[in-house]
């Protein structure tokens, strides 16, 4: 297993939330899968959830050292569950590509948030080299 990269992010939980009741569903559709916000959408606190996952791709899009854009869109980076409830990151099209042209084979997240605070982790990790 070789390492691609890291990356780390906080977001203020606040500032999601204001997002949200501010823009409604055109800022929900625009940074999140329908699969993401039918999840968020069943929580108690739903800003709290999205917050996590803003997060989790702007640490992804670090650790894949694209920043979010061309190579990786917020639509593209997406935040599932396993069935032990671990969160679990798919990438899809350009995201995808791009990890593959790039030996990325897996790309590892963890997530936490207070209610105050939201923040991800993330390792992008390449095939091994035998």
């Amino acid at each position: 297993m070789t390492l691609h990269g890291i990356g780390i992010d906080v977001v203020e939980v606040a500032r999601i939330a204001a997002a949200i009741e501010r823009h409604g569903e055109a800022f929900v559709a625009r940074l999140f899968t329908a699969a993401e916000r039918a999840y968020c959408d069943t929580k108690k606190a739903p800003a709290i959830h999205y917050a996590a996952r803003f997060a989790a791709k702007e640490a992804v899009a670090k650790a894949l050292g694209t920043g979010i854009g061309a190579h990786a869109g917020w639509l593209e980076l997406e935040v599932t569950h396993l069935a032990s409830g671990a969160p679990k990151l798919s990438l899809h099209g350009a995201a995808a590509a791009f990890a593959n042209s790039h030996g990325i084979r897996e790309v590892q997240i963890s997530l936490t948030h207070t209610h105050a605070y939201a923040a991800a982790n993330a390792v992008a990790v390449k095939a091994s080299m035998t």
